[in-house]
């Protein structure tokens, strides 16, 4: 088996940083790159594709609903036709600067309540998925919801996430928070070596959960994301996916 480690980056925007994406950076294989709608902007965008190719990291899009001033963590009701062209527009303004570095666009990637909506919600899913059979990359989601059936069901690649530093409930879905509080890494290693070697996790109530992993997802605004991302790349290490 192999996996990868990505983490979402680029989040900061215009004089406020957030997130150590230099210090994560050597630790995962694949960023995904805000682009605009919940953070980052055009200098950070480049920048941060400058820095994933600096580390042979693969790069791709992490595209969301056009809410900076809720981190695209609240939901929203758009048509998906609409929705679907807001996708198209972020993908399009990352894959700009991936042309300019010689970078290819590796995989897609929703984000926070995005995410969530997608998880659930048939029309989101197929907005997103209206967007992404333009690219021929993978997205990146989670095994056995409305996201998995309508991404295979339209022909596009799929990639099961496990995150490492967000609780589960009893159903199998995220518990999103606006902020994220820091984790302890060993535990958060742990984690994700039983979720890739069992296919299982515990929830937030200690239910036994099935999960499936094709890559482990840190989140850089995590308070110790650099951390995190260290212990879990070395409990790892043997599954790493080769470039």
């Amino acid at each position: 088996m192999q996996v990868g480690i990505n983490c979402d980056m680029g989040e900061s925007f215009s004089l406020y940083k957030l997130g150590d994406d230099k210090g994560i950076m050597p630790f995962i294989t694949e960023a995904n790159i805000a682009c605009g709608f919940h953070a980052s902007d055009p200098n950070h965008m480049r920048t941060t594709v400058e820095l994933a190719n600096s580390y042979g990291v693969k790069t791709g899009a992490h595209f969301s609903l056009p809410d900076q001033a809720g981190f695209g963590r609240r939901e929203m009701k758009i048509e998906r036709d609409e929705l679907a062209n807001i996708i198209i527009y972020q993908i399009g303004a990352l894959k700009a600067f991936l042309d300019v570095a010689g970078v290819p666009l590796n995989h897609l990637k929703p984000h926070g309540a995005l995410y969530g909506m997608a998880c659930r919600q048939e029309a989101v899913a197929h907005a997103i998925a209206d967007a992404a059979v333009h690219h021929g990359v993978p997205v990146f989601g989670m095994a056995g919801t409305v996201q998995e059936e309508v991404y295979l069901s339209r022909g596009l690649e799929f990639r099961s996430e496990y995150y490492c530093d967000l609780d589960y409930n009893d159903d199998g879905g995220l518990i999103i928070t606006r902020e994220h509080t820091a984790v302890d890494p060993n535990k958060a290693a742990e984690r994700c070596l039983r979720a890739v070697m069992e296919g299982k996790t515990d929830s937030i109530n200690g239910k036994e959960l099935a999960v499936r992993v094709d890559t482990v997802c840190v989140h850089s605004d995590t308070p110790n994301a650099v951390e995190v991302a260290k212990a879990v790349r070395n409990a790892l290490e043997p599954y790493i996916e080769q470039s």
